[in-house]
């Protein structure tokens, strides 16, 4: 298995993607509103995904909430987005908490009902007055605690779902300028502790991704994807994060070079798994070939995250939980 998770092209899995899978086998596929269209597709899809995929391989799909939805309705339940959580927290921080907790669980019932086994949600980042809003809402608050509270309480209602949520994006987008799918970040704060202690109180989530920033104070160089001492010395060693290390998406502007090139060197640097979007064949075919095999590390992690879930999996009536957290909202 390669240490990567690609995105295919559209709603059917394509022969020639179908015969690449089965030749360099991915760790697991990503999908997008490109492939997503009612639920019969979306299972038909996903079975046929799992017929050239390992048995162990990830269905992932970004599914925040807000503007950050794969499944959208009328098939699938809307979310608030993470902001509106954070402004109930100032109100009632008990009924906020439950919300995010029940959101959760909500996404992870949506995702778990067809197929998918790994959420990117929730979003660590600060709410940072005067950033770039390609993190906007999408974050909870603009404290630390509030933040760390409460997307402790969204992943472990992702987890009762029976599904792997990924912490979002280690050590920190909140403070951007610039949109990263655009361009290259570059976060110039020499005081990076109040972005980097949502990470650090979560740390024992199951994974994490990648912010494709530079940070001059850890790396002056090198966006914190690319960045050995990013990775070593804060991700792994000041956040003490020990899960699945997913990289950002290859895809974007931020970085520059051929996505086999990037995913190699995003992997030689300590991330886990490397997540290239797109879709478009050529690449992809050209990073899954190039890719090393799974590290020992990588696979142990990847169980354990599986684990994480299988463990905190429950019997949940999503009904009446939506109409719990409508209840709370009122």
């Amino acid at each position: 298995m390669k240490p990567a998770i690609v995105g295919i092209a559209g709603p059917v899995l394509l022969p020639e993607e179908a015969a690449l899978f089965r030749a360099h086998p991915p760790a697991g596929v990503i999908l997008f509103r490109r492939n997503i269209g009612d639920p019969e597709q979306l299972a038909s899809l996903i079975v046929a995904l799992r017929e050239v995929l390992p048995e162990a391989a990830s269905i992932m799909v970004d599914q925040e909430g807000g503007r950050v939805a794969r499944l959208r309705p009328p098939h699938w339940r809307d979310h608030p987005p993470a902001r509106e959580i954070g402004h109930l927290f100032a109100r009632d921080p008990a009924a906020a908490l439950r919300v995010a907790f029940l959101t959760g669980a909500l996404i992870g019932a949506d995702c778990r009902g067809v197929g998918f086994t790994v959420a990117a949600a929730p979003v660590l980042d600060l709410s940072i007055p005067g950033a770039h809003d390609v993190i906007g809402d999408r974050a909870l608050a603009e404290d630390s605690g509030i933040v760390a509270r409460l997307a402790r309480a969204m992943a472990a209602g992702i987890g009762a779902a029976g599904v792997q949520p990924i912490g979002k994006h280690v050590p920190g987008h909140g403070r951007s300028r610039v949109d990263s799918h655009l361009g290259l970040p570059r976060v110039e704060a020499n005081d990076l502790a109040a972005d980097i202690l949502p990470f650090a109180l979560n740390a024992d989530l199951p994974w994490m991704m990648t912010a494709h920033i530079v940070y001059p104070a850890f790396d002056p160089i090198l966006p914190a994807t690319l960045s050995a001492r990013v990775i070593g010395g804060i991700i792994r060693g000041r956040i003490g994060f020990e899960g699945v290390l997913v990289t950002d998406d290859l895809a974007m502007k931020a970085l520059s070079g051929e996505p086999a090139d990037l995913a190699s060197r995003a992997l030689a640097v300590g991330c886990d798994v490397a997540l290239y979007c797109s879709g478009e064949f050529a690449p992809t075919e050209a990073l899954l070939r190039t890719c090393p095999p799974l590290t020992a590390t990588a696979a142990r992690r990847l169980e354990a995250a599986r684990n994480w879930a299988a463990r905190r999996h429950l019997r949940l009536d999503p009904v009446a939980l939506a109409a719990e957290r409508d209840r709370l909202y009122a």
